[in-house]
């Protein structure tokens, strides 16, 4: 396998491909409804499917910097975390928060397939230079990316669980 290789397999089994570690980020939300996303365990804690839109966010990040282009193109206003559901309105009743569920599930799946093009574009000899905007090699963002999505789906395992438990 080549360098680009092993890095597209990397964020691939963390993200939706089968792996021996457990449960990727996309196998943690598989199904979910707007009602379990939205669960929040305190009000000062963030719920699923902010996770879900916060991994999209980085997932963007790195494609932008890999491929040197400026801030502010992705498709939500503000960076890093998104509140969600975006009203206190009972989730469990509304289908206009299942199917905004389904559009930010939807983001972030593309998200991870254009980023995902992005490091297949690559060059191993560009591994060890600095990603545009800062000093992080581009191998570190990418590898960096792929234990990102891991982080957040072991986090969303959890908030699953205290959900179960309620």
């Amino acid at each position: 396998m080549t360098a680009i290789e092993v890095l597209l397999k990397m964020i691939d089994e963390a993200f939706d491909h089968r792996s021996w570690h457990g449960t990727n980020l996309r196998g943690a939300i598989r199904g979910m409804t707007a009602a379990t996303a939205a669960f929040r365990i305190a009000h000062d804690r963030h719920n699923i499917w902010e996770h879900v839109l916060h991994a999209a966010y980085w997932k963007y990040t790195v494609r932008r910097r890999l491929c040197g282009e400026k801030r502010g193109s992705f498709p939500l206003k503000g960076s890093n975390w998104f509140e969600r559901p975006m009203s206190e309105k009972s989730v469990e009743t509304d289908s206009n928060d299942e199917t905004l569920w389904k559009a930010d599930v939807k983001l972030l799946v593309d998200t991870h397939e254009s980023l995902r093009a992005a490091i297949a574009a690559l060059k191993p000899s560009e591994l060890d230079t600095p990603a545009a905007g800062g000093e992080t090699t581009i191998l570190s963002l990418v590898t960096g990316i792929a234990a990102h999505d891991l982080y957040h789906a072991g986090q969303i395992q959890l908030i699953k669980r205290l959900f179960a438990n309620q």
